[in-house]
């Protein structure tokens, strides 16, 4: 069993910054990668940052030079660093992780997600 707990999501007025963390626990054999995403009332789910186990990282362009992913593997944990955020970065933010379990299983899990609003 596998678990991926979010915290650290809030209300931050424009301009705010906030750090989200998610932290791993269960039969955690390995990480490959991990990841945040998003999802807005009415919007599908949306690929917000990633980062892998040799520390490549990927980010969608709406959050390029304001947000910043991390990872501390041998924790477990994954971090966003969210700065000079924007009302349209108001969503449900979810843990995403790629990893295997057992030497034959490799699966992705998803935590159960965090608030964040940005409003005035």
């Amino acid at each position: 069993q596998v678990q991926l707990v979010e915290s650290g999501g809030g209300l931050v007025q424009p301009g705010g910054s906030l750090r989200l963390s998610c932290a791993g626990s269960g039969s955690i054999l390995s990480i490959y990668a991990m990841g945040w995403y998003r999802q807005a009332p009415g919007k599908q789910r949306e690929l917000v940052a990633t980062v892998t186990d040799d520390s490549r990282t990927n980010y969608a362009d709406s959050v390029k030079g304001r947000f910043t992913i991390s990872m501390d593997n041998a924790k477990r944990m994954v971090y966003l660093q969210m700065n000079s955020l924007k009302p349209e970065d108001t969503a449900v933010y979810y843990c995403n992780s790629d990893l295997r379990t057992t030497r034959w299983i490799r699966n992705t899990y998803w935590g159960q997600g965090t608030q964040v609003t940005v409003s005035s």
